[in-house]
């Protein structure tokens, strides 16, 4: 992408139409293929007949392939220009999502829920790549910038909360009495995906990351990380059962459906503001201090709607999660790039996704299954706070490495 002789309003328009775009792209890729199944899952549960178990269980897959997608995308992207992987992948999922709502077999919502988690992580490392170069490659010969790249890689990891947003608006939760259609639910976010692709394609004509082959990744040895990747996993394991199962346990007790669409909406405006909330904090502390802090305030985010159904508890508790989840994931990059040379970082953000990789699948399936015995969802997320509460102690007990 051209920047011209200095940062000229052109150029300003020209940077956030791409990374507009790109925001769009993490929007698809996680807003609307990802944390959408919340919202359907109370009526595709009662219609289907599922357990919490399996309910959990369609995450559990849907995380296993969002993993393989991870791993894939490396190899991808030393074949393919970043932007194609990413259209690519939007193109996949809205393919995917859209079939969700023709199907009523298990077995195969299992498999559209596996090839949903690859196509959202092929398009959102794409994407990622994208945004980050977008955000480095623009400033002028003085140093100058049209637009801040915190600004740039903000925009973009914020699509992912206007994707939460979206999806409350499409796929409403219908009253206890009244399941919504989620047959024609999951055909609205394949609309909402195909529309929102194609404003992507039309506004990021101008990037580009051709296949470059990765260098050999140095090794990164586990064991001074281990406090961190234990609160890591503990992340994993702790957030994706509130993110799969609240709006089910808040149905349950009885919020209402305006109540409900207004939560996830909150949820989602949080995550975008989350983007730039945490910044200081990330760069302050060179151990687990901010990893510590997050998974505490999750902690008690997801502590709260088991404590009180009060609105008030209920809504703190959606604000309070979506301004810390995603930030989670910056911090151990934060962390990565306090305490190793920067030859190891790709090795050590390898590292803690597997970590994060291992909580996630294991989480969702694990929540179902406590949620069908004895106390129901809110032993499941008492369980899932609980988990968040110990990632905060292990990562407190991080301390920075000697370089």
């Amino acid at each position: 992408m051209s920047t011209g002789g200095g940062p000229t309003g052109a150029a300003r328009r020209e940077v956030l139409l791409g990374a507009a775009g790109l925001a769009l792209a993490a929007a698809v890729s996680l807003g609307l293929a990802r944390f959408s199944y919340a919202l359907l899952l109370p009526a595709m549960r009662s219609d289907l007949g599922w357990t919490y178990f399996t309910a959990g269980a369609m995450n559990t897959v849907n995380a296993a392939g969002y993993l393989l997608g991870a791993l894939l995308a490396p190899r991808a992207l030393a074949r393919f220009d970043a932007r194609q992987l990413m259209l690519a992948g939007g193109v996949l999922a809205t393919g995917l999502l859209a079939a969700h709502g023709a199907v009523r077999s298990d077995a195969v919502l299992y498999a559209l829920r596996l090839g949903t988690g690859v196509a959202s992580a092929m398009s959102f490392i794409a994407g990622g790549l994208l945004a980050a170069r977008l955000a480095g490659m623009q400033a002028s010969p003085d140093g100058t910038r049209p637009v801040p790249a915190g600004l740039v890689l903000g925009l973009y990891y914020g699509g992912t909360g206007l994707g939460i947003m979206a999806s409350a608006l499409l796929a409403r939760p219908g009253a206890a009495d009244a399941p919504p259609d989620w047959p024609t639910a999951w055909l609205a976010l394949a609309a909402a995906s195909a529309a929102a692709t194609l404003l992507t394609a039309a506004s990021t004509r101008a990037l580009r990351a051709p296949p470059v082959r990765s260098a050999p990744r140095a090794l990164v040895p586990w064991a001074p990380f281990g406090f961190a990747l234990a609160g890591y996993l503990m992340f994993g394991l702790g957030y994706i059962g509130y993110m799969t199962f609240i709006i089910t346990l808040l149905r349950e007790q009885g919020m209402a459906a305006a109540q409900l669409t207004a939560f996830y909406l909150l949820l989602g405006a949080c995550v975008v503001a989350s983007s730039w909330l945490w910044a200081g904090l990330l760069q302050r502390f060179r151990g687990g201090q901010a990893l510590a802090l997050l998974n505490g305030l999750l902690a008690l985010a997801t502590a709260l709607p088991v404590w009180s159904v009060h609105p008030v508890a209920v809504f703190v508790s959606g604000a309070l999660f979506g301004a810390v989840f995603l930030s989670v994931v910056a911090a151990t990059t934060a962390l990565v790039r306090h305490n190793l040379p920067a030859t190891q970082w790709p090795g050590g953000i390898a590292a803690f996704t597997i970590m994060f990789a291992a909580g996630q699948i294991a989480g969702p399936a694990l929540v179902g299954a406590i949620a069908d015995g004895p106390g129901g969802l809110l032993r499941g997320l008492a369980w899932s706070a609980a988990a968040l509460a110990v990632g905060a102690v292990l990562a407190l007990c991080q301390r920075p490495l000697l370089r």
